[in-house]
């Protein structure tokens, strides 16, 4: 591991009207060009924090980093990730969250670089404050995946866990930053229409609160992994959603490899 900063400064992209603004976040195509989101946003500079030093709590902050590493080397290779990481995910998610049942639904990988993204069909780095759903969108996914056993399945608990982490070695471009659940306040999550080639739903934009407090884990490894609560159904006081974005680092030197990143989202069912 190198040496890291206490934190850094950079520009995070927050959602500028009071209400969605017209804003609509537009999914793009793997291998395609980046894609242009609809609505009026606001850059802020802000501080994010190194959080090697510090215990983050899914049902807290919302994050945490966690060792991981995997039998896996090839992470482009769709059968391989069915055959050997589905498995390590499954019981990573299960370990950590005490879920009595796992199931992984979805692997992108992002690369920042155009001709990556295009040689390895892969899709860019996300670099709007967001998270993944809302209630609606959790539980629209969650009927359309399992269909025949949703309702019962929303009669309990269920959230929805993405498993963040390099296929490329250490990230030296274009990290995650995190926003401690803890920190948002009432209204500073706005819900927004995510528009797919194949399918409409929702996630959330976030406006600015000097209140919230960013972390990222620099020099994340091969194995290491990121653990972002999207939607969790209880309301019971426990995080249900987590904001975070892709950021320019300005400390990554000038030749930096362009961050290549594989995030595999995963139902847990309590």
């Amino acid at each position: 591991m190198t040496e890291t900063t206490d934190s850094i400064c950079a520009s995070l992209q927050y959602l500028a009207s009071a209400d969605n603004g017209g804003a609509v976040y537009h999914a793009s195509q793997a291998g395609g060009a980046a894609a242009d989101h609809d609505g009026t946003y606001d850059y802020r500079q802000m501080e994010i924090r190194n959080g090697r030093d510090r215990d983050f709590h899914l049902d807290k902050a919302g994050f945490m980093l966690v060792p991981h590493a995997s039998k896996l080397s090839d992470f482009h290779d769709d059968d391989a990730i069915a055959a050997i990481y589905e498995g390590e995910a499954r019981e990573l998610i299960s370990r950590i969250t005490g879920a009595r049942r796992v199931m992984i639904f979805d692997h992108t990988r992002r690369a920042a670089s155009d001709g990556l993204r295009r040689a390895q069909t892969m899709r860019e780095p996300s670099s709007v404050i967001h998270n993944d759903y809302t209630q609606w969108s959790a539980e629209k996914r969650l009927r359309e995946i399992l269909p025949d056993e949703a309702e019962a399945l929303m009669a309990r608990r269920f959230a929805i866990i993405n498993i963040w982490r390099s296929i490329a070695g250490r990230v030296e471009s274009h990290p995650l930053a995190f926003c401690d659940s803890t920190s948002l306040a009432e209204g500073d999550l706005v819900e927004v229409t995510r528009q797919a080639k194949d399918r409409v739903g929702q996630i959330q934009m976030a406006r600015f609160n000097p209140a919230h407090e960013w972390y990222y884990f620099p020099a994340m490894e091969a194995g290491e992994a990121a653990l972002i609560k999207t939607y969790d159904s209880a309301t019971d006081g426990r995080n249900r959603f987590t904001i975070h974005t892709a950021f320019t680092d300005p400390s990554s030197p000038p030749d930096a490899a362009p961050r290549q990143s594989i995030e595999t989202r995963c139902l847990a069912f309590f």
